[in-house]
């Protein structure tokens, strides 16, 4: 795991700009806390900032192979998890390798394949490759977008990076925010491709872009295909059991120490479970970590999608599968520091947070990086195997619009945050509308496919691909702000494309959310855990935060901060007269995210173009 940067210019000499191409790999730091290193030539200048997790020693980067016709470089981000059977395979193929990193499999195997090297790599991944044979960059992302990638075309290149501020950093791309990027910021909606700076864009997971002299061009290596499902109930269980045990098994390779991210909900507690039976039959013993709050038993509040506390679960978790385990108690103060949330800010690029919830992540990937460098985690299973109660009630899988979006009103923007009047030039409905028509003409469908499995394909499609993207990408984002690698066993490609073609009669056997995860993993779990209903990341309803937070909003009130030209201060100042008990849901969301906006504005300091 690391953070990359990048630059090609046919018309520069790149090897003069060690400045700015510095400035772009240092924007990396947290990315990689471990190591840097930058590589240039006439047209290409390369920077990387390492996170060490498999070979220590031997994987530093930029990494070059030379051939007879010329020397090949590469930056890499991610892990590989079949990196061992495809070294193997290019040694049979003559290949000699001076590292047992990753890193160099996925580097050999290009010289070897070319740019059809991600269709042999199971992993997250992003990378960049200066082909000089050629004088190509071939830029390459993982299947389902776990790993992030941007670029930028200049006048006669291109600039790229792991997150927005490594082209940012670059004085060739300009900080602009038009009202397209702004609503990719507040419609809920992943519009694939899209960068909220103009100019930018974001690499679509599955896809390889291509830049050369000729300019560039970007297209599909993988994408989900709509295949017959021959498996009856009993061996569609048995597979999923079989391929989740083969992944986690994968994903534990490491040479630093490894935990699971553990909520109690089954997700995380198939995760733990799996990588419990596997360490200890290495003699191991699997760390576990959670997030709670001081006083969280008293100041609790059940909502919709959060109806439990995670606590009890993932302690009930850890007693069953013999877990060292930590619960990362957050408290107000923290949460509501104005440090955090820069940090968490800082790490999103944009202001797309949700409150407590992004600082409380941000924090507690801090707090387990203190034990360990890798994590697993359960992201992703809710999107695939049907966890969300839009997959089970009509009223929201046969909405005409995305489902998690139907009924939600006013919180196309956030909850009111909006002033009136750009929130009509926003037009959110009809930029969600057109885009969810766009998205449904994606989907893969089997010829005669009707009624209610038709539908259901289509909501699936759209939450592994619109849905589930936003939370990686926050998943990513805060993560290596505090320089953690963290693992998603749940979008392997094979998992996601053999769920994705089971009949919902089948996804949805039992009348319950998840019936195939519960039914192949049960009898790894405690009954309660097993048949606990969804809930969500949890948050603090500690009455120290909301304090907190209304007084610096008031501070933003009482001056004249840029953020209030985009903001109803009417609306603000509605949700600063709300009761400490019963404000609501929106209107705290109004406060915290009119305190992130506020902080977008300060550290990039964009130029918003609003006509």
């Amino acid at each position: 795991m690391c953070g990359i940067a990048g630059w090609v210019s046919y018309r520069r000499d790149l090897t003069q700009q060690s400045q700015v191409l510095d400035a772009m790999t240092e924007t990396m730091a947290c990315r990689g806390p471990d190591a840097r290193g930058t590589w240039a030539d006439r047209h290409a200048a390369l920077g990387h900032r390492r996170l060490a997790v498999i070979d220590l020693a031997g994987g530093a980067q930029p990494m070059r192979v030379d051939t007879a016709d010329g020397e090949v470089v590469m930056v890499y981000s991610g892990e590989t998890y079949n990196y061992t059977e495809l070294r193997d395979e290019l040694r049979r193929r003559g290949h000699r390798f001076t590292t047992d990193s990753d890193t160099e499999v996925v580097l050999r195997g290009y010289v070897e394949w070319g740019e059809a090297i991600g269709e042999h790599l199971n992993g997250m991944f992003a990378f960049a490759i200066w082909d000089a044979r050629t004088e190509k960059l071939v830029m390459v992302r993982d299947r389902l977008g776990v790993k992030p990638f941007y670029y930028y075309e200049t006048e006669d290149g291109i600039l790229f990076g792991s997150e927005p501020k490594a082209i940012l950093a670059n004085p060739l791309c300009s900080a602009v925010v038009g009202l397209d990027g702004l609503r990719e910021m507040f419609s809920f909606a992943k519009t694939p491709g899209h960068a909220i700076w103009e100019g930018m864009r974001e690499l679509r997971p599955g896809h390889v872009a291509v830049t050369d002299t000729n300019g560039s061009r970007e297209y599909a290596y993988w994408r989900l295909e709509a295949d017959d499902h021959t498996d009856d109930q009993q061996a569609t269980v048995a597979h999923v059991r079989d391929l989740l045990d083969d992944i986690i098994s994968r994903q534990l390779v490491a040479d630093v120490p490894r935990c699971t991210l553990l909520s109690g909900g089954l997700d995380s507690s198939v995760i733990t479970a799996f990588a419990a039976q596997q360490l200890g039959e290495r003699g191991e013993t699997v760390r576990s970590f959670n997030v709670d709050f001081p006083n969280q038993e008293e100041n609790f509040k059940a909502i919709d999608l959060a109806p439990t506390r995670d606590t009890p679960y993932a302690h009930a978790v850890a007693e069953h599968v013999g877990s060292d385990h930590r619960d990362v108690v957050l408290h107000a103060g923290a949460l509501a520091d104005p440090a955090v949330r820069q940090a968490a800010v800082g790490a999103r690029d944009f202001p797309n947070g949700i409150g407590d919830r992004d600082n409380s992540m941000y924090l507690l990937f801090k707090a387990v990086r203190e034990q360990s460098t890798v994590a697993l985690s359960g992201e992703s299973a809710d999107e695939l195997f049907g966890g969300y109660p839009w997959f089970h009630e009509d009223r929201y899988r046969y909405a005409d619009t995305f489902p998690w979006l139907a009924g939600k009103g006013s919180l196309f923007d956030a909850g009111g945050l909006l002033d009136d009047d750009l929130t009509r030039r926003l037009d959110l409905g009809t930029y969600v509308q057109d885009h969810y028509v766009s998205a449904l003409k994606e989907v893969p469908l089997k010829k005669g496919e009707t009624g209610l499995e038709k539908r259901m394909r289509q909501v699936c499609y759209l939450n592994v691909t619109r849905k589930m993207q936003p939370l990686l990408d926050r998943k990513d984002r805060m993560s290596m702000a505090a320089g953690l690698e963290v693992r998603v066993p749940f979008c392997d490609h094979r998992l996601v494309q053999y769920v994705f073609n089971t009949p919902w009669s089948l996804k949805a056997f039992d009348g319950r959310e998840k019936s195939l995860l519960r039914a192949a993993t049960r009898d790894m779990l405690p009954p309660a855990v097993a048949d606990r209903k969804k809930s969500g990341y949890p948050s603090t309803f500690d009455p120290q935060y909301l304090a907190a937070i209304r007084s610096q909003v008031s501070d933003l009130l009482n001056g004249d901060h840029p953020a209030l030209t985009l903001c109803s201060r009417d609306r603000l100042s509605e949700a600063m007269k709300a009761d400490q008990d019963t404000i609501s849901l929106q209107q705290r969301t109004v406060l915290e995210r009119s305190l992130d906006l506020a902080t977008w504005l300060d550290q990039r300091n964009p130029t918003l173009k609003l006509d």
